[in-house]
C-alpha cells in the first residue's frame, strides 16, 4: 500500500478522489476510538439537525428558560462579613470561631474607632506639645458629633454601690476607654464626657474631679468605705488633675498639676515614656506601642521621639446600646429597638471618620467616596479643628469603615458591566461583518453576544435560587470573565458554519456544524467546569463561591452555545437563503443575481484572462476502471491544477477541498476592477489567510521550531526561578483603593502600628480548679513567643487567673492583719476591714450543701498555697465574689467567662447564715487571656505566631487543658498553613481530570498527554510571572491557577482535535490544525481580553492586579501555547493520523513549472498514467450569491456532477460518521 505523497512532494492542486471510492480507512488499531467519534458526532449531527429543523421553537423555548432562570437574580444575596467570606469552611478556626459564638453569642464586646496622626513631612518628631495639642482638637472635634460619646462609649468595671447617691453620680461620671497619649496629661480628661451635680458645688468633671478630696468631702454624709477601699485597689489616686498639663498657661489647667505653678511645657517623651494609664493606674495602662509608632531611643532605652500617635475609642456593641437606653426617657417614642441601636453606632461611626477625614485635609470639603453618609445627622463641622497649613495629618479608621469597604467592593457597577457587554457587541459584529452579504454574520455576534450575556445571568440566578451567596468576587469579576469565556465558543460555531463542506445539503448545515465543533465545545465547556469544582476545593467560603457560581456559569453557557446558538444559526442561513443584508434583515441583499458562465474553449498559452465576463476552462481528468470492484473511478491527476500564487507557500494542500475552480473563480473575481460588489483587497484578507500564507509555513519550519522550543524552554526556567519569589499573603491595604483616605489609614497602621488583639481560650471539659498549675504553663508559654507583647516587669500578667489570685492573696493579708489586731473573730467580721470580711466569708466554705460552713477553717487553710495555687474547693465560690468584688480587676482581665458566676452582694454587717453562703460559680466552660501580638508584617511573620501558638495548646491539650488562639491572626491567616498544599493537590487532581476528559472525548492519550503538558507548563509560568509581578499568593490567586488549567484547554484542544482528524504528514497536519484553528481561537483569546479589559476600570486596586493582570497573562500565555508551541510539539511529538489516504495507482509526480508573472497557468503532465482516459468537462459557477453558501458548483450536462471531497481539516472525521439524510425542514 503506497502512503500519500510527502509534504514537499504533494502539488497544491491534487484533489482526492471522491468520497463513492472509499479512500480513507482506519489506521489500525484506531478503528475503536473512530468508531466511537463517529458515533458521538452522529449524536451531535441529529441534535444539529433537530435544532434546525425547529429552529424557532428552541430559540423560543431556550430564551424562556433563561430568561426564568435570570429572574433568580432577584433572590440573590450579597455576603460582606469577612468571617463568613473568609474563615476556611470545616477547618479548627471554623469549628473554634462557632465555639465562641455558641458561648458568647454573635456580637463582639465592643466595636473600635481609631485615630493617627502622622506628620506631612516624614520622619518628624510628633513628641511635642503642639502635636499632642492637634491630636486633642481632632480628637475632640470627631468625637463630639451626634450622640454624646460618653452615651454610647464602652465603660468596663463599673461597680455595684448600694449608695444611690453615690451610685447615680458613678453612673454619669464613669469614664469611657480610651487608649490615648494624651491620658499621660490632664488634657485626657477632656475627652471623657459626662458630669455630675452636688449641691453647693460646680458642675464635677474629669477636668476638675479630684477622686481622695471628694470621698473626703462626702464622708461625712454618707458610708464610703467600700468605694473608698475599691478607689485604692485600683489606685485611681487623684486621676487626670494629679497630672501635668500640656499647656500650663491654659486658664482650666488644675493647681494640682505638677508643672501648673511652674508654668513649663512637660517633657512629652519622658512623660509617654513606658506607656499612660487611664483613670485606673493598676487596671488601665496602655503600653507605648499601642499609643505611639516609629520610635526612636538612646542607648540606655530611653524615648527620644516618635513618627506617629494613636487613640482607639471603644463604642458599646449594639446590643449593649439597645439594654442600656431601654426604656429611657430618650429613646421611649422612637420604637428603640437593637437594629435602631446598630445605626446609631454606624452612623456615629461614620461621622467620626468623616469629620476626621475633613480635618485631616485641613479644613476641605468632601470626603470619600466610599463612605456616604447615611444618615440624617447634621452635615457641618462643629470646628474645623486643623488648620490649613497644619503640618500634621489625620487618619480615621472604624469597623464600621470596613464594612462599608466591603460593601462597596460586593457592589456591582452596572457602568462598567454594560460598557463591558457593549463593547463585547461592537467587537462581535464589526469582526464577523463581510463584504459579501451571503456570507456576513454581524447579526450572528450581535445575538450570540446577547446570548452569553443572558446565560450569565441566568447561571447566576440559579446560584441566587440555590441558596449560594454573591460576594465581591461574583459581582466585580465573573459577570465578566463568564463573558469572555463564552463568547469563545459563539466564535468557534460560527466560523465552523461559514466554511462548511461543498455539497452539503441546506437541512444538514446545522447538523454538520455541530457535528464537527461539538466535541470541542463539550470538550472546553467540561474543562472549564471541572477546572472550577476542582478550585472549589480551597476552604475559603468567598472563593468556594465564587468557583462554584463559575461551574454553574460555565454550565449554562455551553447549554446556550450548544442548544440555542444553533437555532440563531439556522435563521440567519434562512436569511442568507433568502438573500436578504446581514443585520438589516428586512432589505434584500444588491448582489442577488450575478452568475459567471465557464463555456468550453481552449486557453491558448494557459494563461487566464483578466476582465471578463465569462471564464471557460478546460480541465484535463481521468478515468479508471478498478480491477478488484470494476468501479470506474474519475479523479484529477497531481498535477491537473492551478498554479499558486508564489504568495502561497503551503499552496491547496492546505485548501485541497476548495478545488481549482473555485479558487480559480475567487482570484478572477478579485482581479476585476469594477465588479459590482467586489471587496476592497484589505477587506479579503483574514486570520486564516495569514495562518495558512505566512504564519504555518514560517512556524513549521525547523529552524523555527528550534528557536520555539528553546525560548519556550527559557520562559520556562525563568518562570521556576519567579516561583520561588513569591510571597504569600494578602494585606488589607491590597483591597482598599489606593488614594483614599481608608488606604492612608491602614498603610500608617500597618508601618507604625502592627498591633493585633488575641485571646488565649479555655474550653469546658476539664476541671480549671485542678488544673491551675497547666494554665499557668500555658501562659507562660504562650507569653514567651517572639510576637507577643510582654507585660512590663513593673505589672502583673494580664489576666483573669493572676488577677484573681492576687485578689485572693490581698484579701488574705488584710484577713490575716485583721484576725491579729482582733478585728476579725471566730463568730464576726463586723470590726474588719472589707477586704477581711471577704476572707472571712470565704474561708468558712466547704463547698457540701449539707454543711456549707465550716468555722474551725478559719485559722486552719489559707486561700492561696505556698506554690501559688487556688484552694480547688474554693476555686469556683471563691469566684463567684471576686467577679462581684473587684470589677475594675475583671474588666480589665477581660475573661468573659462562660457560664457567668452568678452576682453577689457583699454586707460585711450582715452575718447571718444566709449571707453566709456564697453561690458557687458553675464549672466554666469558656474563659480567656488576652494578649497582643506585634511586629507581624509579612505572612511568614504570621505563620510564625500562629505555629507557636498552636504548638502551646498542644502541649497544653497533653497536661488536660483544651485551650485554642483565637484572634484576627488565626482567623484571616492560618490559611496559609495549608494553602500551598491544598494549590498542589488541586493543580495536580486537576491535570489528571483533564487528562482523562481530553482522552475519553479525543480518544486518544497520547493527544491528550500533549494537551496536559503545556496546560501545566502554563501553570508553572504563570505562577512565576507574579512572582516577578509582586502578587502574592492567597486564595484568590490559587482559584485563578487552578482555573487556569480548564481556561487553557480553550486554546489547546481545538488545535490538537484539528491535528488529531487531519490526513498527511505530521508538519502538514500541524499547518491544516492552525489554518482551520487560528481565526476562532485568536478571536476567542481577543474577547476573553475585551471583556477583563473592563476590570481595568475597577476603582480597587486589587481588582486590577489579582484579576485583571492576572487573567490578562493567562490569556496571553494561552494564546501563546495553543498557537505556537502546542503546533511545534505536534509537528514533532504528535500522535500518527487517524486516517490515511489509501492509493490504488501510484502516478508518476513531477516538479510543477513556475508560474508566469501576472497571470495563472495550468500545470500539464508531459506523460499520462497509461490506464488513464482524457475527459474534458464544462461547468456553470454561480458566484454572487449561491442559492446555498458553498455549493458552488453545478452541472451543466446530463453526465453525473464530480464533486470535490472534502478534506478531514473541512470536515474533521464527519467523513467517517455514518449518518442519514436529514429530514427536511418543517
Amino acid at each position: 500500500m503506497a502512503r500519500p505523497p510527502p509534504l514537499q512532494e504533494l502539488p497544491p492542486g491534487y484533489t482526492p478522489p471522491a468520497r463513492a471510492t472509499s479512500p480513507q480507512i482506519p489506521a489500525g488499531s484506531l478503528k475503536a476510538p473512530l468508531w466511537l467519534r463517529a458515533y458521538f458526532q452522529g449524536l451531535l449531527f441529529s441534535l444539529g439537525c433537530g435544532i434546525q429543523r425547529h429552529c424557532g421553537k428552541v430559540l423560543f423555548l431556550g430564551l424562556l428558560a433563561f430568561g426564568a432562570l435570570a429572574l433568580g437574580l432577584r433572590v440573590a444575596i450579597v455576603e460582606t462579613d469577612l468571617e463568613q467570606l473568609w474563615v476556611e469552611v470545616g477547618s479548627r478556626v471554623s469549628q473554634e470561631l462557632h465555639y465562641t459564638k455558641e458561648k458568647l453569642g454573635e456580637e463582639a464586646a465592643y466595636t473600635s474607632q481609631m485615630l493617627i496622626q502622622t506628620p506631612r513631612q516624614e520622619g518628624e518628631n510628633v513628641l511635642t506639645p503642639e502635636a499632642l495639642g492637634l491630636h486633642l482638637q481632632a480628637a475632640l472635634t470627631a468625637s463630639k458629633v451626634s450622640w454624646d460619646l460618653n452615651k454610647i462609649c464602652y465603660k468596663s468595671g463599673i461597680p455595684l454601690i448600694e449608695n444611690g447617691m453615690i451610685e447615680r453620680m458613678i453612673e454619669k461620671l464613669f469614664p469611657c476607654v480610651i487608649l490615648t497619649p494624651l491620658d499621660c496629661f490632664w488634657e485626657g480628661a477632656k475627652l471623657q464626657g459626662g458630669s455630675a451635680y452636688l449641691p453647693g458645688r460646680p458642675d464635677i468633671q474629669w477636668t476638675n474631679l479630684d477622686p481622695e478630696q471628694l470621698l473626703e468631702e462626702l464622708g461625712p454624709f454618707a458610708s464610703l468605705e467600700g468605694f473608698r477601699e475599691l478607689l485604692d485597689k485600683a489606685q485611681v489616686g487623684q486621676a487626670y488633675v494629679g497630672r501635668p498639663c500640656l499647656h500650663p498657661d491654659d486658664l482650666h489647667c488644675p493647681p494640682s498639676a505638677p508643672n501648673h505653678h511652674s508654668k513649663q511645657a512637660p517633657n512629652v517623651a519622658q512623660e509617654l515614656s513606658g506607656g499612660c494609664h487611664g483613670f485606673s493606674h493598676k487596671f488601665m495602662h496602655w503600653q507605648e506601642e499601642l499609643l505611639l509608632g516609629g520610635m526612636a531611643r538612646d542607648p540606655q532605652g530611653q524615648l527620644l521621639r516618635a513618627e506617629a500617635l494613636q487613640s482607639t475609642f471603644l463604642l458599646m456593641s449594639p446590643r449593649q446600646l439597645y439594654e442600656h437606653f431601654r426604656g429611657d426617657y430618650q429613646t421611649h417614642d422612637i420604637g428603640w429597638s437593637e437594629e435602631q441601636a446598630g445605626t446609631v453606632l454606624q452612623a456615629w461611626q461614620r461621622r467620626f471618620v468623616q469629620v476626621s477625614v475633613r480635618m485631616g485635609k485641613g479644613g476641605a470639603r468632601g470626603c470619600s467616596l466610599l463612605l456616604p453618609l447615611r444618615s440624617t445627622l447634621s452635615l457641618q463641622l462643629a470646628q474645623e479643628a486643623l488648620p490649613q497649613n497644619s503640618s500634621q495629618q489625620i487618619h480615621a479608621f472604624s469597623s464600621t469603615t470596613l464594612d462599608d469597604i466591603l460593601h462597596a467592593f460586593s457592589e456591582v457597577s452596572a457602568a462598567r458591566v454594560v460598557g463591558g457587554y457593549l463593547l463585547m457587541l461592537a467587537y462581535a459584529c464589526v469582526t464577523m461583518l463581510r463584504w459579501d452579504c451571503a456570507q456576513s454574520q454581524g447579526a450572528v455576534g450581535l445575538a450570540g453576544v446577547l446570548l452569553v450575556a443572558l446565560a450569565v445571568a441566568s447561571g447566576l440566578g440559579l446560584c441566587a435560587l440555590l441558596g449560594i451567596a454573591f460576594n465581591a468576587a461574583t459581582t466585580q469579576v465573573l459577570p465578566f470573565l463568564a463573558l469572555g469565556i463564552g463568547v469563545d465558543d459563539i466564535f468557534l460555531l460560527a466560523h465552523a458554519f461559514t466554511e462548511a463542506p461543498p455539497g452539503t445539503p441546506l437541512q444538514e448545515r446545522t447538523g454538520e456544524c455541530l457535528q464537527r465543533t461539538g466535541t470541542s465545545v463539550a470538550l472546553t465547556s467540561i474543562s472549564h467546569m471541572v477546572a472550577f469544582f476542582m478550585a472549589a476545593l480551597v476552604p475559603i467560603p468567598a472563593l468556594r463561591a465564587f468557583s462554584l457560581q463559575a461551574a454553574i456559569v460555565v454550565g449554562c453557557n455551553f447549554a446556550a452555545v450548544m442548544l440555542v446558538f444553533p437555532a440563531v444559526l439556522s435563521l440567519d442561513l434562512h436569511r442568507r437563503h433568502c438573500q436578504r443584508l446581514d443585520v438589516l434583515c428586512c432589505f434584500s441583499s444588491p448582489c442577488s443575481a450575478r452568475v459567471i458562465q465557464i463555456l468550453p474553449q481552449e486557453l491558448g498559452d494557459g494563461t487566464v484572462p483578466v476582465g471578463i465576463a465569462h471564464l471557460t476552462a478546460t480541465v484535463q481528468a481521468f478515468a479508471h476502471c478498478e480491477a478488484g470492484s470494476q468501479h470506474v473511478v474519475t479523479i484529477l491527476p497531481p498535477r491537473a491544477r492551478l498554479v499558486p500564487p508564489p504568495s502561497d507557500p503551503l499552496g491547496s494542500e492546505l485548501f485541497s477541498p476548495g478545488g481549482s475552480t473555485r479558487d480559480l473563480l475567487g482570484q478572477e473575481e478579485g482581479t476585476r476592477q469594477k465588479a459590482t460588489c467586489s471587496s476592497l483587497p484589505c477587506a479579503r484578507w483574514n486570520l486564516a489567510h495569514f495562518a495558512r500564507s505566512q504564519f504555518a509555513p514560517l512556524l513549521l519550519q525547523s529552524h523555527s521550531k528550534a528557536i520555539v522550543l528553546v525560548l519556550f524552554g527559557a520562559l520556562l526556567g525563568l518562570s521556576l526561578y519567579g516561583a520561588t519569589l513569591v510571597q504569600d499573603g494578602l494585606a488589607l491595604t491590597d483591597v482598599v483603593p489606593r488614594g483614599t483616605k481608608e488606604h492612608a489609614f491602614l498603610s500608617a497602621q500597618l508601618r507604625y502600628f502592627s498591633l493585633y488583639e488575641v485571646a488565649l481560650v479555655t474550653q469546658g471539659g476539664f476541671d480549671y480548679a485542678h488544673s491551675q498549675r497547666a494554665l499557668f504553663d500555658l501562659h507562660q508559654r504562650f507569653s514567651s513567643l517572639k510576637a507577643v507583647l510582654p507585660t512590663p516587669a513593673t505589672q502583673a500578667p494580664r489576666t483573669w487567673l493572676h488577677y484573681y489570685r492576687n485578689w485572693l492573696l490581698g484579701i488574705q493579708a488584710a484577713f490575716d492583719q485583721d484576725w491579729a489586731s482582733g478585728r476579725i473573730s471566730r463568730h464576726s467580721c463586723r470590726n474588719g476591714s472589707e477586704d477581711g470580711a471577704l476572707a472571712y466569708k470565704l474561708l468558712l466554705q466547704t463547698g457540701d450543701a449539707q454543711e456549707p460552713l465550716d468555722f474551725s477553717q478559719l485559722t486552719t487553710r489559707k486561700l492561696v498555697d505556698k506554690e501559688g495555687l487556688i484552694a480547688p474547693e474554693l476555686f469556683y465560690v471563691g469566684l463567684t465574689m471576686w467577679v462581684s468584688s473587684d470589677p475594675l480587676g475583671l474588666a480589665a482581665s477581660q475573661a468573659n467567662f462562660y457560664p457567668p458566676p452568678p452576682e453577689w452582694l457583699h454586707d460585711k454587717y450582715d452575718t447571718t447564715g444566709e449571707n453566709l453562703r456564697i453561690p458557687a460559680a458553675q464549672p466554666l466552660e469558656f474563659a480567656q487571656f488576652p494578649f497582643l501580638l506585634r511586629g507581624l508584617q509579612k505572612t511568614a511573620d504570621f505563620v510564625e505566631a500562629i505555629e507557636g501558638a498552636r504548638a502551646a495548646c498542644a502541649e497544653a491539650g497533653q497536661a488536660g487543658v483544651r485551650a485554642y488562639p483565637s484572634g484576627s491572626p488565626f482567623l484571616f491567616w492560618e490559611q496559609y498553613l495549608g494553602l500551598r498544599r491544598y494549590f498542589l493537590l488541586a493543580i495536580c487532581i486537576l491535570l489528571v481530570c483533564t487528562f482523562l476528559v481530553c482522552a475519553l472525548l479525543l480518544l486518544n492519550p497520547w493527544t491528550a498527554g500533549l494537551i496536559v503538558l503545556v496546560l501545566a507548563m502554563m501553570t508553572v509560568e504563570l505562577f512565576g510571572i507574579m512572582g516577578f509581578l509582586g502578587i502574592k499568593l492567597s486564595a484568590i490567586p490559587v482559584v485563578i491557577l487552578v482555573a487556569s488549567v480548564g481556561i487553557g484547554v480553550e486554546f489547546t484542544v481545538h488545535v490538537a482535535l484539528g491535528f488529531l482528524t487531519t490526513q498527511g504528514s505530521r508538519n502538514l497536519r500541524a499547518a491544516h490544525a492552525l489554518e482551520r484553528t487560528f481565526a476562532p481561537v485568536t478571536d476567542g483569546a481577543v474577547s476573553t481580553l475585551l471583556g477583563l479589559l473592563m476590570l481595568a476600570g475597577s476603582n480597587f486596586d486589587f481588582i486590577i492586579r489579582y484579576f485583571f493582570v492576572v487573567l490578562t497573562v493567562l490569556t496571553l500565555l494561552g494564546l501563546l501555547h495553543g498557537l505556537v508551541l502546542l503546533p511545534v510539539l505536534l509537528s514533532i511529538l504528535g500522535p500518527p493520523p487517524e486516517v490515511v489516504q489509501m492509493y490504488k495507482e501510484s502516478p508518476e509526480v513531477l516538479s510543477p513549472p513556475a508560474p508566469r508573472e501576472g497571470g495563472l497557468r495550468w500545470g500539464l503532465p508531459p506523460t499520462l498514467p497509461q490506464s488513464f482516459a482524457r475527459v474534458t468537462t464544462s461547468m456553470t459557477v454561480a458566484l454572487h450569491p449561491p442559492p446555498l453558501p458553498g455549493a458552488y458548483i453545478h452541472p451543466a450536462s446530463d453526465e453525473p456532477t464530480w464533486s470535490p471531497v472534502a478534506t478531514p481539516a473541512a470536515s474533521g472525521s464527519s467523513n467517517l460518521s455514518s449518518r442519514g439524510p436529514c429530514p427536511a425542514t418543517g
